[in-house]
């Protein structure tokens, strides 16, 4: 149940957010929110031993991701399983603590923006520049950087009976 409330909450802020804080270039908003593909990272030790579901999920938030916020059908589903791939790569091979957490999520954030521009770059859906996804980078690890360390410090103040699984 934490897993679906912690993606249902992150989509819901990023439509929110993406609202009331500017986000087009030349605007002096430090406050990009990325924070249903952080969600994706920060909710992987609920599916350890479900990765198909994981997977599955992952892209089904990038499907409705996709329809409410993009238009580019698919677009986010594929992205968002990479970001699951990344996540489970991650979750596999280190351990996650505070620290290591701010750079993780900036090592999501980071794939998750180059992977996007690449894309829209290759297919020339969008005029990009380096300029742009470097900015785009830039002002999206505050916002989510603290969102994700709010959501690790939850996770690891909960009682044991509601996590049922190691966090690190």
């Amino acid at each position: 149940m934490i897993p679906y409330l912690i993606l249902i909450i992150s989509f819901i802020m990023d439509g929110v957010l993406t609202n009331f804080l500017p986000f087009l270039v030349n605007q002096l908003s430090l406050f990009t929110p990325e924070l249903t593909v952080i969600s994706i990272f920060i909710i992987y030790p609920f599916f350890r031993k479900q990765e198909k579901k994981y997977y599955i999920i992952s892209f089904i938030v990038g499907i409705l991701y996709d329809l409410c916020y993009t238009n580019l059908l698919f677009f986010n589903g594929v992205l968002f399983v990479g970001m699951a791939v990344l996540a489970k790569r991650i979750y596999h091979n280190y351990e996650n603590n505070f620290i290591r957490n701010i750079f993780y999520i900036t090592l999501v954030i980071v794939l998750y923006e180059s992977l996007s521009a690449g894309i829209f770059y290759v297919f020339q859906l969008v005029p990009i520049t380096l300029e742009r996804v470097i900015y785009k980078i830039s002002h999206s690890l505050l916002l989510n950087i603290i969102y994700a360390e709010m959501i690790y410090i939850i996770l690891k103040l909960l009682p044991k009976n509601y996590k049922k699984i190691s966090i690190n």
